[in-house]
């Protein structure tokens, strides 16, 4: 999706790591690891020499089966890591114990849709060939929603199994890409919540999916109740990079207001994005109108969440937006930045966009007088999942630097473009896959670890 920005500064030395420093886990839980016929993840032997086997067995209480989920992303057992043999990221690569080295091999990630992913390789931890018998090896293998990659693994907190919040909430677009099944993407991450895209003006201030599908009733509509009867919900999307913008459209603040309102009455809403982009954000008439709109929209709907999503820069977005909401009085509860379409392949999207992160937040401190924690946590990311239209290439190791990103400052909004786009390209149509080698819902399996 087109969505050009301004390319600003050259890229500094920025560094994150998406996992956390190795330490011994400071906060833990001990338990056993139950998978496929209900046996337990086993250490071989009960021995503790490294390269140790890891295996599927009876259930048997001993402490070959009791491990420990720290919060620095490893997974112990007998005082040794669970560990890819040989830092392998290749399907069918074993999975055995060895000393903890605080490599990437040895940090896992335990989603709500109780996957057991490997950082390092982006895999799930695997049975292999979906054998249950005593002795079975574990090894990591791309992730297939198999019963063979399910576990119930203890809380790296000691509390219950992580939960997607609606803060990640994907896009999701109906109008071209071949849209996947929200249904398939909930059973293979755990997300529920999406950003279903883009409510825009049929011509006048009304407002239609695309400015052309009817608000109910239709396909988004089912789209709609499919989501929730999976126990999610959808974030409405208002304007994108084409058509018709209602925000241009209605010529008053009031038209825009009950434009807004109709869609939040007619889906019962809980939050709402404003995705401002070309005409409807650098026409200061308009940016006004849009300000004083939501400014009713808050005061209107108690508790409804509004998320405002800009592009930007290498070294942040332009604040004009941002300083005139802050001079109305409008606080919105995420402003979301869109760090790609910068120009040019070769560069590090996942130090790029945390480097335009900073950025936001010293215009959220500027203009409201945050600190910045406050600043932290009313921003968002909004980033694109592999080639973008500028042959920017956003791996999923970016995805994994950007989830450290959020997890570090507790970021209200963790969300990308799109679902359509997280499959791997089998010659479908325009957008309907990400364009770099992955496995289905890669990327969105990642960000499915944020919770707030």
């Amino acid at each position: 999706m087109a969505r050009p920005l301004l390319a600003v500064a050259s890229l500094a030395a920025l560094a994150l790591s998406a996992g956390l420093l190795m330490a011994g886990p400071a906060q833990a839980a001990t338990g056993t690891i139950t998978g496929l016929a209900g046996k337990c993840l086993d250490v071989a032997g009960a021995g503790s020499a490294d390269g140790t086997a890891v295996q599927l067995y009876d259930c048997n209480g001993t402490a070959a089966q009791q491990w420990t989920a720290g919060s620095d992303g490893t997974i112990r057992a007998l005082g040794k890591c669970l560990d890819v043999t040989g830092g392998s990221t290749a399907d069918g690569a074993k999975v055995q114990l060895w000393s903890c080295t605080g490599a990437a091999n040895q940090k896992w990630t335990v989603t709500a849709a109780r996957d057991i992913v490997n950082q390092q390789a982006n895999k799930c931890l695997d049975v292999t060939d979906k054998s249950s018998a005593n002795g079975a090896r574990a090894q990591i293998w791309s992730c297939t929603g198999a019963s063979n990659q399910k576990w119930t693994a203890p809380a790296a907190d000691g509390g219950p199994p992580p939960a997607t919040s609606m803060a990640v909430a994907p896009y999701l677009y109906n109008g071209w890409g071949s849209p996947p099944s929200p249904t398939t993407i909930t059973n293979a991450t755990g997300v529920k919540w999406f950003t279903l895209a883009f409510v825009l003006s049929n011509g006048y201030c009304n407002p239609q999916w695309d400015g052309s599908r009817p608000l109910t009733g239709g396909v988004d509509q089912q789209t709609v109740n499919t989501v929730r009867a999976n126990g999610g919900d959808i974030i409405p999307s208002f304007g994108g990079y084409s058509g018709n913008k209602l925000e241009s459209s209605c010529s008053s603040a009031g038209e825009l207001a009950s434009a807004y309102q109709k869609v939040i009455s007619a889906y019962g809403l809980k939050a709402i994005d404003i995705d401002l982009e070309a005409d409807a954000y650098s026409n200061p008439t308009v940016q006004q109108r849009t300000v004083d709109a939501l400014k009713t929209v808050k005061a209107n709907n108690p508790g409804l969440k509004v998320y405002i999503t800009i592009g930007t820069g290498q070294s942040g977005p332009d604040t004009s937006l941002i300083n005139r909401a802050a001079s109305s009085g409008l606080a919105a509860d995420a402003w979301a930045i869109m760090p790609f379409d910068f120009g040019g392949a070769g560069r590090n999207m996942g130090n790029l966009t945390v480097q335009a992160a900073e950025g936001l937040k010293n215009a959220l401190k500027n203009a409201y007088h945050y600190s910045d924690d406050q600043a932290y946590r009313t921003m968002g990311i909004s980033s694109m999942n592999g080639i973008t239209d500028q042959n920017e290439t956003v791996t999923v190791a970016d995805f994994r630097t950007i989830l450290g990103y959020a997890q570090q400052h507790h970021l209200a909004r963790l969300t990308f473009w799109s679902a359509n786009r997280d499959r791997p390209c089998t010659g479908g149509p325009a957008d309907s896959c990400s364009g770099v080698g992955q496995s289905a819902w890669d990327y969105t399996r990642v960000f499915a670890a944020y919770t707030g």
